[in-house]
């Protein structure tokens, strides 16, 4: 996600400026809280913070906190208890109602194995990995910190061999694809785990360079997603028109899925204007097993599609119609290309989160999917 990302540049920049840095985490929640386990928040020497631990009324004490566990060089567990009336007395204002432990782990750079080295691991190879970090509720106990990453398909790194142990509820947290805290029984005593699920950065590939789709690709590089703009003309086609976009190429409907790697955690939207374009890449992408396909336009415009393909002898099957969208977007009366943006990211985001994108005043329960208490 963006946030890891930016994490880690920051990182990498303090690294090259000779700065020292901590790693704030949002371990546990019980209650209510802004931001949910597994949240994250780098502090450097200097005071500058990258991330967010809470919505903002957490940072400023986190940020002394911070401070105290780099001059001390080893990691620390804070608990922020709103859950009383007396909240004040811990200079902040969660108005969340709730218990928040966050861990603050010293970043040994001369470490190979530490947590930001971790993440970076995750970051840079795109498949659904965990990670798992230590903690005891007993302050005055050592806070072991991340120690452990895994990778679907892969062996496990771990950053101390005494909690190979865990290897094997790591593995199950990717079988589950849930993140969860429960507690870790090891040969140095017993703490609680956090066992993080991480997923792949999202890749939004757009059939379209037109200026509409301008405004959507700035909003999907906010949100943290990849964006690959794909066209056939020349003059569209452009960078200097997608600043934000990790790829703009220009290609035939036909030559798309042979350029563009295409995995799990990709979607295509299909807004070229150009009806045979569309098609034509419709066609290609149906026998992938691409999770959303978004088209830009009316109903009329996939009735359309519908009969061509079948003519041609391709039949659009009732699992094919579950994962294509149109027209794209949710119903929230979008008629500019900004309104249409956010449409469409909105509908994007409540499909990978499988949500209606209905509003959350309807919504029975917490408005966060509770984080997993046991495997």
């Amino acid at each position: 996600m963006k946030e890891t990302r930016d994490i880690i540049a920051a990182y990498q920049k303090a690294r090259l400026e000779g700065s020292q840095a901590v790693l704030a985490t949002v371990v546990k929640v019980e209650g209510s809280s802004y931001r949910q386990p597994g949240a994250r928040m780098l502090v450097t020497e200097d005071g500058h913070l990258t991330g967010a631990i809470s919505g903002g009324c957490l940072e400023g004490d986190a940020l002394r906190k911070a401070l105290l566990c780099l001059n001390q060089k080893q990691n620390k567990l804070v608990t922020y208890d709103t859950s009383r009336d007396d909240d004040a007395a811990f200079g902040v204002q969660l108005g969340c109602n709730g218990i928040v432990h966050i861990l603050f782990e010293y970043i040994d750079a001369e470490k190979p194995d530490n947590p930001l080295e971790l993440l970076k691991r995750i970051e840079n190879d795109r498949r659904e990995a965990v990670t798992l970090t230590l903690f005891s509720p007993d302050r005055v106990h050592k806070q072991p910190g991340t120690i452990l990453y895994q990778k679907a398909g892969a062996d496990a790194a771990l950053a101390d061999e005494r909690y190979r142990d865990q290897i094997a509820p790591a593995s199950e947290t990717l079988r589950l694809k849930a993140t969860c805290v429960k507690d870790v029984d090891t040969d140095v005593g017993r703490f609680q785990g956090l066992f993080q699920f991480h997923e792949p950065t999202l890749s939004v590939v757009v059939a379209g360079a037109g200026n509409d789709v301008m405004p959507l690709a700035r909003m999907a590089d906010v949100v943290g997603w990849d964006v690959t703009i794909v066209d056939g003309r020349a003059t569209h086609a452009r960078s200097s028109r997608f600043p934000e976009a990790s790829q703009v190429l220009m290609l035939r409907a036909t030559e798309v899925l042979d350029t563009v790697a295409v995995d799990f955690r990709t979607v295509f939207l299909l807004m070229t204007h150009n009806y045979q374009y569309d098609l034509a890449l419709l066609k290609a992408l149906l026998p992938t097993s691409v999770p959303y396909i978004g088209i830009l336009g009316p109903k009329s415009k996939f009735d359309r599609m519908e009969v061509d393909l079948l003519e041609s002898g391709i039949a659009i099957t009732d699992s094919d119609k579950h994962r294509i969208y149109n027209p794209v977007g949710l119903d929230i009366g979008a008629e500019t290309s900004e309104e249409i943006a956010v449409s469409v990211i909105a509908e994007i985001q409540a499909f990978l989160h499988r949500r209606d994108g209905s509003p959350l005043r309807l919504k029975q329960g917490k408005i966060h999917n509770s984080t997993l208490e046991a495997l």
